[in-house]
């Protein structure tokens, strides 16, 4: 199989927040056979609060992101769903809109650089299933997670607007129904845990505005996928991550009952079923103990 290049936009949060998702996400790019490039001298893509501020900022912010995707001539893969959203977004109004477009690049032309709409932009997730292939993933399992009820969690910015989404790779998803993480649970042997919150917001940008909110939403998801028999859950957004794996005291009092199950990134999933080491998938690094293996 020919070796896949991807320009990799980290996001701030797998750098700081969650050093394990960046582990994770290298090592299983060396399992699959796939290069990425990281855009080192991207910054944060405003982690959809800065757009509230100052939507034309964001745009130039996200614009100059994917502006170094284009230096290198590579698609960029992203592997935080908020990240995916921002400059997806920016993408779409950019390469609708050739006024604002040219509103932009003046900035962007302040600091050597143009925004030319000539690099695609897909999650980690999608470039696994649309580029490498489920089937080519199952083959490649050397310890199937057989033994494991896990609970997928999609988050909410990958999956919706589902019309902007899935301009972004080759599978649609139904934000309502989605399948994608169900698929790659059973590509790595897993059996998946049907709820009812796998497809909900987990509450992370509304925790400042409205903390009880916020953990009601992120307490209900972690107890529905404890009522589903999970041993864990997986998500393929560290936001996702930090709320249900850091908090579950806070949950716990929001929705009247214990609630606390592992955590694992997307990527974490993949490298335990690939044979990585606890070590290089950083396991160590979870608030809820992450003892299965």
């Amino acid at each position: 199989m020919e070796k896949l290049k991807y320009a990799l936009f980290t996001g701030c949060t797998a750098k700081q927040s969650t050093p394990e998702q960046m582990m994770s996400t290298m090592a299983v790019a060396e399992k699959l056979g796939i290069e990425l490039v990281e855009l080192t001298e991207a910054s944060c893509c405003g982690a959809s609060h800065l757009q509230d501020y100052d939507d034309f900022l964001s745009l130039v912010l996200n614009a100059r992101n994917i502006a170094y995707a284009e230096k290198h001539g590579l698609t960029m893969v992203t592997i935080c769903n908020t990240c995916q959203l921002n400059t997806a977004m920016t993408k779409h109004r950019l390469d609708k809109d050739a006024d604002l477009k040219a509103r932009v690049n003046e900035k962007l032309a302040e600091v050597g650089l143009e925004y030319k709409g000539t690099s695609q932009i897909t999650h980690f997730l999608y470039a696994i299933i649309d580029d490498i292939g489920l089937d080519k993933v199952k083959e490649m399992v050397v310890t199937p997670l057989s033994q494991f009820n896990i609970a997928p969690f999609y988050g909410c910015h990958n999956i919706r607007p589902s019309e902007l989404q899935n301009e972004t790779h080759k599978t649609p998803e139904n934000p309502y129904n989605p399948t994608s993480l169900d698929d790659l649970i059973i590509a790595c042997g897993g059996e998946t845990v049907d709820y009812e919150e796998k497809n909900k917001c987990c509450g992370f940008h509304v925790e400042l505005q409205a903390p009880h909110t916020s953990a009601v939403l992120a307490g209900k998801a972690v107890a529905g996928a404890m009522d589903g028999n999970a041993d864990w859950i997986v998500t393929p957004c560290p936001l996702c991550h930090l709320k249900l794996d850091t908090q579950t005291d806070h949950l716990s009092k929001a929705v009247g009952r214990d609630v606390a199950l592992p955590v694992l990134h997307m990527q974490q999933m993949i490298g335990l079923a690939l044979g990585c080491s606890k070590e290089e998938l950083g396991l160590k690094h979870h608030v809820e103990t992450v003892d299965f293996v």
